[in-house]
């Protein structure tokens, strides 16, 4: 039995997609990251970046959403390629190129407590950088490796689904064709669903008030707080 330990988020969703598609029997372990639970010592104990998704899996502690779903792919033997060097490299661009500008855009876009034009117009930009390389490599095939639906494909799928609240404006699919495909792909699929609503499963906070900015953005606080 794997414990996930589940937050909302496009990263554990990532996981949850991943656990669903294959079966395997997991424990949810609800950390609501609104209410600083992810600062918790014993959740720490876990991750010591306070962040989430993180699984343990008969005393094999794994965090980082790309880092969980290579172990659970090579684990078993689901949703991988061959050869792999194309694997690892598009799963790399998603973790370190549309999560992170994604992140920094929605921060910028929707919660740093000033407007910074710059900021806004530079995250906002590398995120539709990325979205049109990911866009023409979708152009002529199904996935992202190719014919075959793969963890890469679940990675993409965490981030693409928020695209419009990422960018901060009405839907802008027409731009990005070939992802809205990939993503109705898998949405219509019944582990999608099932991962979707995870979050219905815990009375997660909803609200991002200044208790929450709090948790959510500790970097914020003044150096002396």
């Amino acid at each position: 039995m794997i414990d996930f330990y589940y937050g909302l988020g496009p990263n554990p969703d990532k996981v949850a997609l991943f656990l669903e598609e294959t079966g395997l029997p997991y424990a949810f372990k609800p950390v609501d990251t609104r209410r600083g639970e992810q600062f918790a010592p014993a959740f720490t104990a876990l991750n010591p970046n306070a962040k989430l998704p993180v699984i343990v899996d008969d005393g094999t502690v794994v965090f980082d959403s790309s880092a969980i779903l290579l172990y659970l792919a090579e684990k078993t033997g689901r949703f991988l390629s061959a050869p792999r060097g194309e694997l690892y490299s598009w799963l790399m661009f998603v973790a370190t190129g549309i999560g992170p500008y994604s992140g920094q855009s929605v921060h910028f876009t929707h919660y740093a407590p000033e407007k910074n034009s710059y900021a806004i117009n530079r995250y906002q930009r590398e995120v539709e950088r990325h979205y049109r390389v990911l866009n023409e490599r979708l152009t002529d095939r199904p996935y992202v490796l190719g014919e075959t639906y793969t963890i890469v494909d679940m990675s993409v799928w965490g981030w693409a689904r928020r695209l419009p609240f990422v960018l901060g404006t009405a839907p802008n699919w027409p731009d990005f064709p070939h992802v809205k495909r990939l993503v109705d792909d898998i949405e219509s699929r019944p582990a999608a669903k099932a991962a979707l609503a995870l979050a219905g499963q815990h009375a997660f906070k909803r609200e991002i008030d200044g208790d929450a900015r709090t948790f959510l953005f500790p970097q914020n606080r003044p150096a002396d707080a």
